[in-house]
């Protein structure tokens, strides 16, 4: 039995096949991996950056931009970091934090921006601007339990507050919000099998995003790399910085479709909602195998697979 479903979207993504869209110099190698992960069902994803310098994050969202007018599966631009809570960076530089101000924002901004990743405790003005702006506002390496003004949740129970039974935390919050989207990464490293059931059980059908959180290490004969300004460790199951630091995924989002799908904790469902989230409309569609290997993918009336 084959199931057809659109193509994938990926919101969260560092980078593929040993590029960095941090450090990545030119176009030709962004629509390198836009091209490669359209041959593996991502029909649309957004280019992540983590904390960085503003000028150098100004020089990436330039040559993202850029790349963009060539592969229109790249769909913007997604800030992780900058903005957060040093409480919970993980391996981000505390270095280039800066306060949650529209100001610091305006630094960076531009039209190309469509999610940012803050610490909605730590806010002082930005989130109202980003309203303004229409940019999807994510909470992440944060600790506060108030997600009353953002629209998602950030690669869920990492590098947030965990769940307690005495008060508000960033994870209960985002169990228990129903209307609130929620990122998760079920590579099977960063969360627990009990964890990711607890996640399916509690969180709407409809409110799921799954996302990878993929580095540059991913799908490249890389073993170590320099990602956030740190050092990178593959031991060929998951990536970590020099004091065990999970760093991010090395699994992309149509492999981890296909492990929760045999491993009974997979929706379809899951696959449209990042489509609502962002009001898009791609032409385009997977027809996966029975043992959810991908057997088709068409884009834009073109066979890719």
């Amino acid at each position: 039995m084959k199931l057809t479903t659109p193509l994938i979207i990926e919101q969260h993504i560092h980078g593929a096949f040993g590029t960095d869209f941090n450090t990545v110099s030119t176009i030709d190698e962004i629509c390198c991996v836009a091209d490669s992960l359209l041959k593996q069902g991502i029909g649309g994803f957004f280019p992540t950056l983590v904390t960085d310098s503003v000028e150098n994050i100004k020089k990436q969202l330039h040559i993202i931009k850029e790349a963009a007018k060539k592969c229109p599966n790249i769909l913007g631009i997604h800030i992780e970091g900058i903005f957060i809570n040093p409480e919970k960076k993980g391996i981000h530089n505390p270095e280039y934090f800066l306060p949650l101000t529209a100001e610091n924002y305006k630094q960076i901004e531009d039209d190309f921006i469509k999610i940012v990743t803050l610490a909605p405790e730590l806010d002082d003005g930005l989130i109202d601007y980003l309203k303004s702006k229409k940019v999807k506002i994510q909470a992440g390496h944060c600790i506060g339990g108030d997600l009353s003004r953002v629209n998602c949740t950030t690669h869920t129970f990492n590098a947030m507050s965990g769940i307690t039974h005495r008060s508000k935390s960033t994870a209960l919050s985002a169990l228990i919000e129903d209307s609130l989207y929620s990122e998760i990464i079920a590579d099977g490293i960063h969360v627990s099998k009990d964890a990711l059931k607890l996640f399916f059980k509690s969180k709407p059908k409809n409110k799921v995003i799954l996302v990878s959180d993929a580095l540059p290490i991913t799908e490249s004969s890389l073993k170590e790399t320099i990602f956030a300004g740190s050092k990178i460790y593959y031991d060929g199951e998951k990536a970590t910085s020099s004091n065990g630091t999970i760093a991010g995924s090395t699994t992309l989002l149509d492999k981890i479709i296909k492990n929760l799908a045999l491993a009974g904790m997979f929706d379809p469902q899951y696959i449209y909602n990042p489509y609502k989230y962002h009001n898009l409309n791609i032409d385009g569609e997977i027809i996966w195998n029975e043992n959810w290997n991908i057997d088709t993918i068409t884009y834009r009336g073109r066979k890719i697979l």
